[in-house]
């Protein structure tokens, strides 16, 4: 039987997922952490780290929020900088995004569902 609670560190345990510490995608042996509900990523971005290609039809909804730096957001809608520890953006299914940090940054992604 796979454990009901877990505890670790986003950093160390997001290593191997581009950051992402709770989703689908986990090995169902991880417990809690393999989920279809939602997804939680821990970015953490150097300055000028970007993502070069847009997504395409995602059709999760997102929420991303700044822990530390500045990190702009491009979506189809318009662009916003996150400059403040604490500012987020969350946009819906339909709605394509690329990014880039600025400076030095950290984020927290969460998306739902979890969906391959």
């Amino acid at each position: 039987m796979a454990p009901t609670w877990y505890h670790g560190n986003a950093a160390d345990d997001g290593q191997d997922n581009r950051g992402w510490i709770l989703g689908h995608f986990m090995d169902p042996s991880t417990g809690v952490r393999s989920t279809k509900d939602v997804e939680v990523k821990w970015g953490i971005h150097p300055a000028g780290d970007k993502r070069p290609e847009w997504t395409s039809d995602d059709q999760r909804t997102t929420l991303l929020l700044l822990v530390e730096g500045r990190f702009k957001l491009d979506l189809t809608e318009g662009s916003i900088v996150l400059e403040r520890q604490g500012d987020y953006v969350t946009w819906g299914p339909g709605i394509d995004h690329s990014w880039e940090a600025l400076t030095d940054a950290v984020v927290i992604t969460v998306r739902w569902p979890s969906a391959p």
